[in-house]
């Protein structure tokens, strides 16, 4: 009995890790911020909601995004190693071998695109898409060229638009502005991160920002793109994205959010510190979760 009292906590804290070694694998909270993305462009795309699909949207996503960061992770172990941001994940430690994360990921892989294509074709094909981009384009070409965070946007955007497709099986003009939404929303989000992290991505040789230092061209482009950002979001308040409708009210509140998103690029642009970069950055997922509750709101009331 004493033995066996002995060895529980052992297991248990194995357990805990690997659950927390999972979690990290996975990314799961940008992965949970993902399906929060495609589940409003579900709610944007119906009138009456369907469980199945919803759970199905839900289970899917997040397996498809958990499968996108855990193989990432293989492909990056080695550089990972060098940041101080990421060498504490699971495979540059060791906690986790390189066997387990691919057996994780391919599970991952296999479970996403079975549920997906259980909602429809479209909905998997999109997810499969991000995947490949995401792995085969975009990670390898981080240590190649600043154009990867611009490949990056592809797949980062279809998970706003992935919740449309799910709805009704089709892709059209609807679903595309929400892809450009997303889209055009990456640049600030992701150069505000790349300035504060400038040095550490420097020591993997990740090139992350347009000009490749956290400079007044980098800040420009990143005011640049919020402009763009901002006008794209305000598009359903006009009669040329189909069935995607945003009134008065919801676009003026819209456009009030991407005033505060565009004062903190000008503060960027204007200090060049990290600091500001870094409320950028949170100003940055502040926006994008609000426009997405405001889309959704504005719909059914």
């Amino acid at each position: 009995m004493k033995t066996h009292l002995d060895s529980s906590p052992v297991k248990s804290i194995s357990i805990a890790t690997f659950v927390n070694d999972f979690l990290q694998l996975t990314k799961f909270r940008l992965a949970l911020s993902v399906v929060f993305s495609s589940v409003a462009g579900y709610l944007l795309a119906v009138d009456q909601v369907e469980t199945k699909i919803l759970i199905g949207l839900f289970i899917g996503g997040f397996a498809m995004v958990g499968a996108s960061n855990a193989i990432n992770q293989l492909i990056e172990k080695d550089l990972d190693a060098l940041m101080s941001r990421t060498k504490n994940r699971p495979l540059p430690t060791g906690r986790m071998s390189t066997l387990v994360a691919a057996i994780i990921a391919t599970f991952l892989t296999v479970l996403g695109v079975m549920v997906l294509y259980a909602i429809n074709l479209k909905t998997a094909l999109f997810g499969l898409l991000s995947i490949f981009i995401y792995t085969c384009i975009y990670t390898p070409l981080k240590t190649i060229s600043p154009l990867a965070v611009f490949v990056g946007a592809f797949p980062g955007a279809i998970p706003f638009m992935l919740g449309w497709v799910a709805a009704t099986g089709k892709f059209g003009i609807e679903p595309g502005t929400l892809f450009m939404v997303q889209f055009f929303w990456q640049f600030p989000h992701f150069w505000a991160i790349g300035w504060m992290l400038d040095d550490d991505y420097k020591k993997a040789g990740f090139k992350m920002l347009p000009s490749g230092n956290p400079d007044r061209l980098t800040a420009f482009q990143i005011v640049f793109y919020t402009l763009w950002t901002i006008v794209i979001s305000l598009l359903p308040a006009t009669s040329y994205t189909g069935n995607l409708h945003l009134s008065i009210p919801g676009a003026i509140l819209i456009l009030i959010i991407g005033l505060y998103l565009l004062y903190y690029a000008i503060k960027l642009m204007q200090l060049k510190t990290k600091d500001a970069a870094k409320k950028l950055m949170f100003a940055s997922i502040g926006y994008i979760t609000i426009l997405q509750l405001i889309y959704v709101i504005d719909k059914f009331i």
